[in-house]
């Protein structure tokens, strides 16, 4: 070997030997390092030199968030329906370490814990609370599954059940019996809209009676008052010729007389079938009631 070129490959084998410590980590993983087969640290992104030939990488995890797919699998509720389920997790390494070293294919585990917890949840569900609360089934998911995955370096995110598929015949017994619920509802209303509308009927028949009496009640006292009132006046009437008569005075006697007298011919006069009216023979004994009425009248006037 010639003496010149020495210094030359000495340099370049120190160079490679350089190069072999020189290590750079992607944004978003992490990297282990591991001397002699154990591990001794966690690199984060960036540049980083560790020891040639001595430490080398042990595991590349990706610490971003994933998604994993939970194969469909079916389900024996609590009232025995079988339903098939199909879910998804979401969850990202916060440790590496333990992600890498405290459990063996991570993702198969996780997706096994996942699913033997989709079961045992669901399982002690009947059928109506499985479709009609997925958000509670999501939370009691994650907090089971967050808590078993701790330990491997996992932050479970979200559980999420993407879809509960019941079997077709059961399917089709659920639409009928929502389809007679809804007939029964129906008719429920129905049948309170006529109830509602006899008792409106009746309080507005009742209300009509209530203010008809109100207004036969109002007719009879005023008629009452009507008639005390002419009783009055003809009372005070009949003490007035009374007193008159007994003062000597005659013509206030026949004024009374001739005004029942005329009272009477008027109702006669006016009736509908009255055609022809007839006077009594005694109209002149009425005529020398005027002349008194008139002589009565004179007086008063003179008075």
């Amino acid at each position: 070997m010639d003496a010149n070129l020495l210094p030359y490959i000495i340099v370049a084998l120190a160079g490679v030997v350089v190069y072999s410590g020189v290590v750079t980590v992607r944004q978003g993983f992490n990297y282990t390092i591991e001397r002699f087969g154990k591990y001794t640290r966690t690199l984060a992104p960036g540049f980083h030199f560790v020891i040639p030939f001595i430490d080398k990488i042990g595991k590349r995890i990706n610490m971003m968030e994933q998604v994993l797919d939970i194969p469909s699998q079916e389900v024996i509720s609590a009232d025995n329906a079988m339903v098939r389920i199909d879910a998804l997790c979401f969850f990202m390494p916060v440790n590496a370490a333990k992600a890498s070293y405290e459990v063996n294919d991570l993702e198969h585990a996780l997706r096994q814990l996942t699913m033997t917890n989709i079961r045992t949840v669901l399982g002690s569900m009947e059928l109506d609370r499985m479709l009609s609360e997925r958000d509670e089934i999501n939370s009691r998911l994650l907090s089971v599954v967050d808590a078993a995955a701790a330990p491997w370096g996992l932050k479970v995110n979200r559980i999420e059940i993407k879809d509960i598929n019941p079997p077709q015949d059961l399917v089709e017994a659920m639409a009928n019996q929502m389809k007679a619920e809804r007939e029964k509802r129906a008719n429920i209303l129905e049948a309170e809209g006529f109830r509602q509308a006899a008792i409106l009927k009746a309080e507005g028949e009742k209300q009509s009676q209530i203010l008809e009496a109100e207004g036969r009640r109002e007719a009879a006292f005023r008629d009452a008052e009507a008639r005390e009132r002419e009783a009055q006046a003809e009372a005070k009437a009949t003490k007035d010729v009374s007193e008159a008569i007994a003062a000597g005075d005659n013509n206030a006697l026949n004024y009374f007389v001739a005004q029942s007298y005329v009272g009477a011919i008027e109702k006669l006069a006016s009736a509908d079938n009255q055609k022809v009216l007839i006077l009594p023979t005694e109209t002149t004994g009425m005529l020398g009631a005027l002349d008194g009425i008139k002589e009565l009248l004179g007086s008063t006037k003179g008075g």
